[in-house]
């Protein structure tokens, strides 16, 4: 009864009612989007493509992303990773160059510098990206029976068409942002990922059952699944909302003949504060052997690029968890600074009981972040791997995606920060909010994605 009074609590107020509105109907127009053909391409040669192959491995993820639209030869094939990518690389370059740092610290003149500067790069990034993706799909096609031949200009029209498509995705992105709920180059990522469960989950169901293949252990291993995948998505909320709490003790003041002391309060930090992004720049970087054999899954790829094209072996995931636990801590190094945080605590009187105020409660600080990011960077990694468990013991390609990785994170993180948003909403206009105690926590990051 409590959810239903929820809900028309939601639909009483004007400006929520508006923004969820605004998001549905703009996830509808890209989720048609998904489905437009490019022009010059048969359908049908698409659909002989997908009997002949089993799309798996790195291109399945890529499918993932786009909900579909990639290996639909979709207007939206591309998706909103090129646009991830480059605003990964605009902020690593905010590391290292010091004109870049100055944008950063202009507030938001520096802001739209960046945002146009990441779209610079993006368009280029598409560029490259197109020929290759097109390339790619004459070859699979011809290679699956069907014809397609496409010449230079016929290519540079579609590589703008696809450009142009990935740009909309970006700009419905910002639109969701303004005048809608949630972030919204997230809230896309999140309805592709959910886009491919239903169909996942059938196909799962369905191989279980006693005389298709794959059925081995029948509806109960099915049960056993479906409780696995729980167990492992509660261990990822516990992964976004996990915080340790360091006390801080604000400083008693004498004002006249009056004592003022503050209460002991708390910094929480985060265990992992760097968000989903390691994993996502760690998958940036294992999709290039991938792009080096021309996006080839041939049986003729050794050595190197073969090895890095699994996403079942044993060294591509060795070298995707390690990554993934450096990543960690460069991204922690970049959101959490302790000596900023020593610097303001001191400028509101304020200290850690038994630490000195200054350089002590910084090196404090970062031995306590460092001491957390551990355990918090090697779940991270476990989470990321999990999929090749899941396949390993039997589970399909497409359902074993949502056992972890960037897909689960993903949509643990993109559904808690829209429910925080909308359960500000409701307290703010005196409501109870969706939860009993009024606290759901979201990635705290700052980070997109």
């Amino acid at each position: 009864m409590s959810f239903v009074q929820t809900i028309k609590n939601i639909w009483t107020i004007e400006e929520l009612r508006k923004r969820l509105i605004v998001t549905v109907l703009l996830v509808l127009v890209y989720r048609l989007g998904c489905f437009v053909v490019l022009p010059g391409i048969n359908p049908q040669e698409l659909q002989d493509l997908a009997n002949f192959t089993n799309k798996s491995g790195l291109m399945q993820l890529l499918d993932m992303f786009s909900g579909g639209a990639f290996s639909q030869a979709s207007i939206l094939a591309l998706g909103i990773m090129p646009y991830i990518t480059a605003s990964i690389v605009i902020q690593l370059l905010g590391m290292v160059l010091p004109s870049f740092q100055k944008m950063q610290r202009e507030g938001e003149s520096g802001r739209q510098k960046l945002n146009q500067y990441t779209r610079y790069l993006t368009v280029g990034i598409l560029l490259m990206q197109g020929p290759a993706y097109l390339y790619n799909l004459q070859a699979q096609i011809n290679g699956a029976g069907g014809h397609m031949d496409m010449g230079f200009w016929m290519v540079a029209y579609l590589t703008i068409i696809l450009a142009a498509g990935s740009m909309f995705i970006m700009w419905l992105g910002e639109r969701i942002t303004d005048r809608g709920i949630g972030n919204g180059i997230s809230f896309i990522i999140l309805v592709g990922i959910i886009a491919r469960l239903p169909q996942a989950l059938l196909y799962e169901f369905t191989s279980r059952l006693p005389g298709s293949t794959g059925s081995e252990g029948g509806l109960i291993m099915f049960v056993v699944e479906i409780i696995l995948l729980l167990a492992v998505t509660i261990g990822a909320v516990l992964l976004v909302q996990g915080t340790r709490k360091v006390p801080v003790q604000y400083a008693k003041r004498i004002v006249g003949n009056k004592q003022y002391g503050g209460a002991r309060q708390y910094i929480p930090l985060k265990v992992n504060a760097a968000g989903v992004m390691p994993i996502i720049f760690a998958q940036a970087i294992m999709f290039i052997p991938l792009t080096l054999a021309g996006f080839s899954t041939s049986e003729g790829a050794s050595g190197f690029v073969a090895a890095f094209s699994n996403i079942n072996g044993f060294w591509y995931n060795l070298v995707f968890f390690s990554m993934i636990v450096a990543f960690t801590y460069f991204y922690t190094a970049i959101t959490v600074r302790p000596t900023q945080m020593a610097e303001d605590m001191k400028r509101n009187n304020g200290f850690i009981p038994g630490v000195k105020p200054g350089k002590k409660t910084a090196e404090y600080l970062d031995t306590i972040m460092s001491r957390i990011t551990l355990p918090g960077s090697i779940f991270l990694g476990i989470v990321a791997i999990l999929p090749a468990f899941a396949r390993f013991f039997g589970i399909s390609d497409n359902f074993a995606q949502f056992f972890g990785g960037t897909s689960l994170l993903i949509m643990v993180g993109v559904v808690l920060d829209t429910l925080q948003q909308i359960e500000s909403h409701l307290m703010m206009h005196h409501y109870d909010g969706l939860m009993k105690d009024g606290k759901i926590k979201g990635r705290t990051t700052g980070s997109a994605y």
